[in-house]
C-alpha cells in the first residue's frame, strides 16, 4: 500500500433541454461550455482547442489542480486521445467508478469491436464535457468535464470468447493464490474493465450509466465499485494523500521524470508481449478491506512501526525531526536501544524496490467505505489499482513477499481481484483496442 510496489457528430436532442433552473446561480454548464468551446474542448492527437479552454488546460498543472488554484475544477479537461490511455499518468481525481462487464452469449469479435467503437466515441465526448451521443441522461448536465478520464482494459477471458486466444498477452496469466486471500469471484475479473475518474461524483456516475446502457445486448455489468480520494484543493499545498488508516499513502510511487519510468509502467515494443499491446499497460485491481477497528485500537507509535513511517508527516522512522516523506529510507538506521529504526516486518522495508529486485508499479488507489458488515465492522478499505509493464515481474513477486512477511498484512483482507491488459491510447479516428481487433 505505501510504496509503488504494493499496496483521456451525433447529438441527442434531449441533451439540450432544461439548461437552467430558477434561482440557480449563473455558471458554466455542459451546454455553455459547448457554446463557447465547441468540439475543441479536449486536447488530443491532431485536435484543436478554443483559446479560452487552451489556457484553461495549460493552467491545470498537477500543482495547481492539487491546491485548487487557477480556474475552477469543473473546467479541467483531459484529452481522451493520445499515445497512452487517459487515467494512467494524470493526477488522481477525487472520485472513481470501477466496473467490469461480461459479454452476452453469442457475442463475438464483431460485436466487441462495435461496442469499443461506441464506447471510445462516447468517452471522448464526455471527457470534453459534451453530452453523450447516445443515452444521455442529463445527470451531469450542469457540470464541466471535471478532469473526467475513461480507461478500458481487457480480461483474459475476453480473448477466448472472441477467438483471439493466440493474441492473449503472456502477462495475463492468472495471478497466483496468495496466503490469506479471501476472494469473491463475483466481484473480480470480467471480460471488459472500465476505470472512470472525475473530480465530481455525478460526472463519474453519468459516464458509467451511459456506457452501461450502450453495452446492453452486448455486455452485462459483472461488478461495480465506487471510491474516493482527497479533493484537489483540500490541502494548503500539494501533498501525498492519506488512506483510511490515516497513513500517507503513495510516497514512493515512480514519477514520470525518473529514469526508467516508462519501462516500469508501459509495455515496450519488441518484447515478449504482443505487438498490439505496445504502449499499453497491465492493471492489477484488488479490493482490500482494512480491519479498521483493530488498527485504530493500536497506539500511534505501534501503527508507525507497522508501516515504518511517522504518521504525522510520512517521514521514515529514524529520520531527523525536520525530515519529510521524500526523505530516503535508511533501512540500516538504528533506534536508541540499538534495534532497527524501521522494523524487520515494517511495510516499507518488505515492499521496498531494493528488497524486490527493483520491481515497481504506478498506483492510483482509491478509498472506499460501504457501510457496515454483519459483525458491525466497517466495510471499508482500498481499491488498489496498479499499472505496470508486466505483473509477473511487478505485482506478483512483491505480493508474495508481502503476504509472507509484512506486518501490515494482519490488518488487511484481500477480497476481490482482477488483472487486465490496458491497450495503448487512441487516435481521433480510431477506437480503443483497434490494434487487437482490426
Amino acid at each position: 500500500m505505501e510504496t509503488s510496489t504494493s499496496t483521456s457528430p451525433d447529438s441527442n436532442s434531449d441533451s439540450t433541454a432544461g439548461d437552467t433552473d430558477a434561482g440557480r446561480a449563473p455558471g458554466p454548464t455542459r451546454r455553455t461550455l459547448l457554446g463557447t468551446a465547441g468540439a475543441g474542448l479536449v486536447v488530443g492527437v491532431g485536435a484543436g482547442v478554443a483559446t479560452a479552454l487552451a489556457v484553461e488546460r495549460r493552467d491545470r498543472s498537477p500543482a495547481a489542480r492539487a491546491t485548487g488554484t487557477g480556474p475552477g475544477l469543473g473546467l479541467a479537461a483531459v484529452g481522451f486521445h493520445g499515445e497512452h490511455q487517459a487515467g494512467i499518468l494524470e493526477p488522481q481525481q477525487a472520485r472513481v467508478q470501477l466496473a467490469a462487464f461480461d459479454l452476452s452469449g453469442g457475442v463475438g469479435r464483431d460485436g466487441v469491436r462495435a461496442l469499443l467503437r461506441r464506447w471510445s466515441r462516447t468517452a471522448a465526448r464526455m471527457a470534453a464535457g459534451e453530452p453523450a451521443d447516445e443515452f444521455e441522461n442529463q445527470i451531469a448536465l450542469d457540470a464541466g468535464p471535471c478532469s473526467l478520464t475513461v480507461t478500458f482494459g481487457f480480461g483474459a477471458s475476453l480473448f477466448d470468447r472472441t477467438g483471439l486466444a493466440d493474441r492473449r498477452p503472456a502477462g495475463l496469466e492468472p495471478l497466483p493464490a496468495f496466503p490469506a486471500d479471501a476472494l469473491d469471484p463475483a466481484r473480480g475479473d470480467g471480460d471488459l474493465f472500465v476505470q472512470i475518474g472525475a473530480d465530481d461524483a455525478l460526472v463519474a456516475v453519468h459516464a458509467l450509466r451511459v456506457l452501461q446502457r450502450q453495452a446492453a445486448g452486448t455486455a452485462a455489468l459483472r461488478w461495480q465499485m465506487s471510491g474516493f480520494a482527497r479533493t484537489p484543493g483540500a490541502t494548503r499545498s500539494p501533498m501525498t494523500g492519506r488512506n483510511l488508516m490515516g497513513q500517507v499513502d503513495g510516497t514512493n510511487n515512480p514519477r514520470p521524470d525518473e529514469d526508467g519510468f516508462a519501462a516500469k509502467v508501459f509495455v515496450a515494443a519488441g518484447g515478449d508481449q504482443p505487438a498490439w499491446l505496445a504502449g499499453g499497460s497491465f492493471l492489477v485491481f484488488r479490493r482490500i478491506r482494512m480491519l479498521l477497528d483493530n488498527w485504530e485500537a493500536l497506539p500511534v507509535e505501534r501503527q508507525e512501526r507497522v508501516i515504518g513511517r511517522r504518521k504525522s508527516d510520512g517521514a521514515p522512522l529514524g529520520a531527523a525531526a525536520d525530515a519529510g516523506e521524500r526523505t530516503p529510507v535508511d533501512l540500516a538506521a538504528q533506534a536508541a536501544d540499538g534495534s532497527l529504526a524501521v522494523p524487520a516486518d515494517a511495510h516499507i522495508r518488505v515492499a521496498a524496490p531494493a528488497a524486490n529486485g527493483g520491481a515497481a508499479m504506478l498506483r492510483r488507489g482509491f478509498s472506499y467505505h460501504d457501510g457496515l458488515l454483519a459483525d458491525g465492522s466497517p466495510d471499508a478499505g482500498l481499491l488498489f489499482l496498479a499499472f505496470q509493464s508486466d505483473p509477473r515481474k511487478g505485482f506478483t513477486p512483491v505480493q508474495r513477499k508481502l503476504a509472507r512477511g509484512d506486518g501490515l498484512s494482519r490488518f488487511l483482507r484481500h477480497e476481490a481481484s482482477g488483472l487486465y491488459a490496458v491497450p495503448p491510447g487512441v487516435s481521433p479516428d480510431g477506437y480503443v483496442g483497434q490494434s487487437l481487433f482490426d
